[in-house]
């Protein structure tokens, strides 16, 4: 009797470490399921990039034309910038958009504007004709009847007009009239001849 009692005992002992392996297991098992389980709302969030500013491109004020005027020489009434240098077009312009850049930008730098267009100063200057274009660097260049313009870096002083005639970068450089015509007569035809009529050529717009 007795030895049924213990066996009965042994047996009920055994049944419960059972159970309480199998609970352990099952327990460790939902752990698992759950950290598997875990939401994708903990997922680190996309990073969104910074927006990239932009600049303007950067004009040195000296090469700023302001208003455009006419000043009467021996060439006749040739335009100028607000500073009175010689304003020219470059004959290889065959359309409005600028073929002078890198070393011949430098020699003939053009004459730019940070914004909006020029105006029409004194001497027969029509505002008309004004207009600017953009250059291959961002930056706005002044046309007058469609013929972008430039100076002289071998024009040390205002009025001087030491470009004009001269074929450089491939094409001749002239001053310009109030019609927005190159003017093509020699500086030094006019120079000995000061009431001669100068000769203007309409060139290509």
């Amino acid at each position: 009797m007795r030895t049924n009692t213990r066996t009965a005992a042994a047996m009920a002992a055994a049944a419960l470490c059972v159970a309480a392996l199998a609970g352990c297991s099952g327990s460790g098992d939902s752990g698992a399921e759950s950290q598997a389980e875990a939401p994708a709302d903990f997922a680190a969030a996309p990073t969104t990039p910074a927006p990239t500013k932009t600049h303007s491109p950067s004009v040195n004020p000296s090469d700023e034309v302001g208003t455009i005027s006419a000043k009467r020489g021996p060439l006749g009434d040739i335009l100028v910038d607000d500073k009175g240098r010689t304003l020219y077009l470059f004959e290889a312009d065959k359309t409005k958009q600028s073929t002078c850049k890198d070393a011949c930008a430098k020699a003939w730098p053009p004459g730019l504007v940070l914004t909006g267009t020029p105006k029409a100063g004194t001497g027969g200057v029509r505002e008309n004709l004004l207009s600017t274009i953009t250059r291959s660097d961002g930056t706005k260049q002044v046309t007058y009847n469609n013929h972008p313009l430039y100076r002289f870096e071998g024009d040390k002083k205002p009025g001087e007009t030491n470009g004009q005639g001269l074929t450089d970068f491939g094409a001749k450089w002239y001053v310009v009239d109030t019609a927005g015509k190159a003017i093509t007569t020699p500086v030094s035809s006019a120079t000995k001849s000061p009431g001669a009529t100068p000769t203007t050529t309409a060139t290509e717009s």
